[in-house]
């Protein structure tokens, strides 16, 4: 098994401070905070559909939303010995990726794709998607989130042969601001062979449908 303490020390951080709240104090605090904000945008919190806001809303961000800011949420995870040394690409694509902006706190839409070369380990393919959405369970920025998934990769598997690649829709730039309704972002992080041997990079990359089909 996995140690996820082990793990996370070789991962860039999410900012973050510490404290010794338990989930139900966090769900308690957010809840009364939330409140506050709704009655400061004059709502009626004595309204049916507003009334149970304020807890949906903490519910949400501890246990849904924002769960991988806890090591201890860290997925289970095994990796087997590669007995059949297999020593090609393994894939997969277009695995959900839904986070939330560090800075609006809005939805991050998105798809994220993987690629390692085994050396003496293999994971489980739903260990890949469990990774993903762990690191994209926090406040986020895309840079970062790439990072965190390619390094914990590095670390699991113990190889460099890894490559992450992550296309996604930011509802900051959609819903607001510049309101751009078409724009998307990809950012990578390769290493070992996907960064030197041209040949392994392709095949990853032409093996990524392009941005637009990845989220329409």
């Amino acid at each position: 098994m996995i140690d996820p303490k082990k793990i996370l020390k070789k991962v860039t951080p999410t900012p973050m401070i510490a404290n010794d709240l338990t989930a139900a104090e966090k769900k308690e605090k957010i809840t009364a905070l939330f409140t506050e904000i709704m009655e400061t945008l004059g709502l009626d919190l004595n309204d049916d559909s507003l009334k149970e806001t304020p807890h949906r809303v903490a519910k949400m961000y501890v246990d849904e939303v924002f769960y991988g800011l806890e090591s201890s949420s860290f997925p289970k995870i095994t990796v087997v010995d590669n007995k059949f040394e297999y020593d090609h690409p393994v894939m997969e694509i277009n695995i959900v990726t839904n986070s939330h902006c560090e800075h609006h706190f809005v939805p991050i839409i998105g798809k994220t794709h993987i690629a390692y070369i085994p050396n003496k380990k293999v994971l489980g393919l739903s260990k890949l998607n469990r990774i993903v959405d762990y690191f994209a369970k926090r406040p986020q920025i895309q840079e970062r989130l790439t990072l965190q998934i390619h390094q914990a990769l590095v670390e699991i598997l113990e190889t460099q042969n890894v490559a992450v690649v992550t296309d996604a829709m930011h509802a900051c730039v959609k819903t607001r601001g510049i309101k751009d309704v078409t724009s998307m972002t990809r950012t990578s992080k390769l290493s070992g062979v996907f960064l030197q041997d041209s040949s392994h990079r392709a095949e990853f990359m032409s093996a990524i449908p392009r941005v637009q089909e990845v989220i329409y």
